[in-house]
């Protein structure tokens, strides 16, 4: 079956939320809510996850699943406050718990239980769910993270950052537990799909090469034509390219806090003994 896709474009982290939908149900489901941030003042609110809400709700629709693809390092998920507002059940890939196992002593969180908590479901590659009568599919498809997941919906693959539009590339992998070689293989598995497989990415950074934001291709579009990774790049050649690519990279701007909120599956960490809530950014001393 096809679903129905609408997607909603965070121009200040670049990132595309997805409403799924079954036509004949009208069930959905929500892939990578935003939650906006400014670490400058420390205000958080949800006038991104708002607009989802707004939509959710004009059409009637009834929300099975909240899902994130990732422990996103660019931007806070909205997955808690979308759930309260729409319902439904949260979900992430299994290996979230790596990623809680690593950051937590990164950032001296404790608390936070290295086993997938709070999310309501976590998915091993394989595994099936539905979405009113659409069947959807789960691959794990790590390299950018050791957690990263597709989701693939009827015709439609959500990738998350495992690979972005075809004249942009693919996603960094030198983040803890990343890995260019593993990337390179999840990406394999995506382009087996079949051609006309709609691919919907995480992100879209507009390239000089275009004046207007995309997120949606093909798998025969992404083989054909991706820059970094299309058919006849070797797997030496997508790592050599990758890894220089990373060096000239710099910090997304909402790491920090955005990592000590994802692992926690969008929740804010602890309060401390005054009751205010804050954001840690470790020191790195110049030699």
């Amino acid at each position: 079956m096809s679903p129905e896709v609408t997607a909603l474009f965070d121009k200040a982290t670049s990132t595309v939320t997805y409403i799924i939908t079954d036509p004949q149900t009208r069930h959905a489901a929500v892939i990578d809510g935003v939650a906006d941030y400014d670490p400058v003042s420390g205000t958080l609110s949800h006038t991104s996850a708002a607009k989802v809400v707004d939509f959710v709700q004009s059409q009637n629709l009834i929300v099975d699943w909240v899902l994130d693809t990732h422990a996103h390092a660019d931007h806070l998920t909205a997955t808690p406050w979308l759930r309260k507002e729409l319902g439904g059940k949260s979900g992430i890939g299994e290996h979230i718990a790596d990623i809680q196992s690593y950051w937590r002593n990164v950032f001296d969180m404790p608390y936070v239980a290295a086993d997938g908590t709070p999310y309501d479901h976590l998915f091993s590659d394989g595994d099936t769910f539905r979405i009113g009568n659409l069947e959807a599919r789960v691959i794990h498809t790590p390299g950018h993270t050791a957690a990263d997941v597709t989701y693939v919906i009827g015709d439609a693959a959500f990738v998350g950052d495992t690979l972005f539009m075809p004249d942009y590339g693919t996603a960094r992998t030198d983040f803890p537990g990343g890995d260019a070689h593993t990337l390179y293989a999840s990406i394999r598995k995506i382009l087996a799909l079949p051609d006309e497989t709609r691919v919907f990415v995480g992100h879209d950074y507009l390239p000089d090469t275009r004046k207007d934001y995309r997120w949606e291709s093909t798998v025969k579009e992404q083989r054909e034509s991706n820059k970094h990774v299309h058919e006849g790049v070797s797997e030496d050649d997508f790592v050599k390219l990758r890894e220089e690519r990373n060096s000239k990279l710099g910090t997304p701007r909402l790491l920090y806090p955005s990592l000590q909120v994802n692992i926690r599956g969008g929740e804010l960490p602890e309060p401390a003994e005054n009751g205010a809530v804050y954001m840690k950014t470790p020191v790195k001393q110049a030699s």
